[in-house]
């Protein structure tokens, strides 16, 4: 894998990590009975800064092998400090420092230096790495103590390097002579680095824990060692450390690193306060239930909520209007409009939608117009007074077609049905009140 895809897939796994951090922390609202935290509620009831120092093991070979220019290394020590943001309960972001010095010298089959040796000293190196919480050995206890993490990143080096040509021969420091082009002046060579590391957390107190880890760090160069041994090789360097890392913030909060979330969670579950809250969500959904029922019920059946009914204990099968009331149509008891020598079918408030308590009126009327094959009828759509004249007038229109079409779908041939529309203009009862303006959502079949 070349320097570049390296880069393009920390940077890739980066934002994954911190898309699905951010999610998660955004999803849910759980109560802990043991701290005023509450679990995905937000980073502000946390502690999520840490600071760490930590020292250890500088070399300039890798876990993972690969070509090196030297084919031994010495131990050296290497040291710095890490700031981190804790964005989620199992990732954060982390900002690095590291110095020290990576050695590296030839041997033969007699462990003895019979051949050149090099001594780089690691000025600076900062890196911007993402850590993800991937294991907790004790994640079903209450508090978590151990924590297993990998973390990956990208930063820049600076360092200058001194070679020897031989074991007891002078060395010669390379320190103020690097730089792009002659004449090269400059005290170190900066490179691009990218750090992949793994390591293990345990937790001393609220406040500290004790972090154990190994780093590889990938350089864009071979120069690290001023050795070219391998013409196509780039040079590597790892660091093995143990250090101590302190949680920054308010000791009334939790530090969001070492928080159990599945036991969050489950304290929820057990929250009185959350029960009694369920327990009377209970309450109300059954109060709004039956208040629904009670709004619903039709003790005579015609189809009017007893609420609205104005002529209770209807016998069965009698054709009401929309307060209740029977209609008194001399085929199928339907009202007779004053004036009109046909039916009348009622609508519902702002509805052009056929009640089933209109069927037998259309029914007798389609039953009469297929006897008379002379005959023919008029429908005229009518609305009460609530809405503008023009909605009006298409709502009344609306209800004659579905009187139209069910007569049609009847077997009552199109052509001997006319439509006619007059919106509010000609109520039959007053629409001051709601019994008066039922009666005028309605539609009069003519003859």
């Amino acid at each position: 894998m070349n320097y570049s895809t390296i880069k393009k897939v920390v940077a890739c796994s980066m934002v994954t990590m911190v898309g699905f951090s951010t999610m998660a922390q955004e999803t849910t609202t759980t109560t802990t009975t043991s701290s005023t935290a509450t679990v995905f509620g937000g980073r502000g009831q946390y502690r999520t800064w840490s600071l760490g120092i930590n020292a250890g093991v500088l070399a300039p070979v890798v876990l993972v092998g690969g070509t090196n220019d030297y084919n031994s290394w010495e131990m050296s020590l290497g040291y710095g400090f890490t700031l981190r943001k804790q964005l989620g309960h199992a990732f954060g972001l982390e900002g690095s420092y590291l110095r020290g010095r990576v050695k590296g010298h030839n041997e033969n089959d007699n462990d003895d230096k019979v051949g050149p040796s090099f001594n780089t000293n690691l000025d600076h190196s900062a890196v911007l790495s993402g850590v993800a919480n991937v294991a907790t050995v004790d994640f079903l206890k209450r508090e978590n103590a151990i924590n297993f993490f990998v973390k990956a990143g990208y930063g820049i080096a600076w360092y200058n390097t001194a070679l020897r040509a031989t074991p007891n021969g002078a060395e010669v420091d390379y320190k103020g002579k690097y730089g792009p082009k002659a004449p090269r002046t400059n005290t170190n060579a900066k490179q691009q680095v990218v750090p992949v590391g793994l390591g293990v957390k345990f937790k001393l107190s609220d406040r500290m824990n004790l972090d154990l880890g190994y780093s590889m760090y990938f350089l864009d160069s071979d120069n690290f060692d001023l050795t070219y041994a391998n013409a196509t090789s780039k040079d590597k360097f790892s660091y093995g450390y143990g250090g101590l890392e302190f949680s920054l913030g308010s000791s009334a909060k939790p530090n969001l690193d070492w928080v159990n979330p599945v036991a969050l969670m489950y304290d929820e579950l057990k929250d009185p306060t959350l029960r009694q809250e369920v327990e009377a969500l209970k309450t109300r959904v059954s109060t709004l239930e039956n208040t629904v029922n009670q709004l619903s019920a039709d003790a005579d059946g015609d189809g009017v909520a007893d609420r609205f009914d104005k002529c209770p204990g209807t016998p069965a099968g009698t054709v009401v209007d929309g307060s209740g009331c029977p209609l008194t149509h001399p085929e199928a008891s339907a009202l007779v409009t004053p004036g009109a020598t046909g039916s009348v079918i009622q609508f519902e408030f702002d509805s052009s939608v056929l009640r089933t308590s209109s069927y037998p009126v259309l029914d007798a009327v389609s039953a009469e117009l297929k006897a008379n094959s002379a005959t023919k009828a008029t429908l005229e759509g009518h609305a009460s007074s609530e809405g503008t004249d023009t909605y009006n007038m298409n709502l009344s229109r609306d209800r004659a077609n579905s009187v139209k079409t069910y007569l049609v779908n009847s077997g009552v041939d199109a052509n001997r049905l006319s439509v006619k529309a007059f919106g509010e203009s000609r109520p039959v009862a007053s629409n001051e009140t709601e019994e008066g303006r039922s009666q005028n959502r309605r539609v009069e079949i003519k003859k």
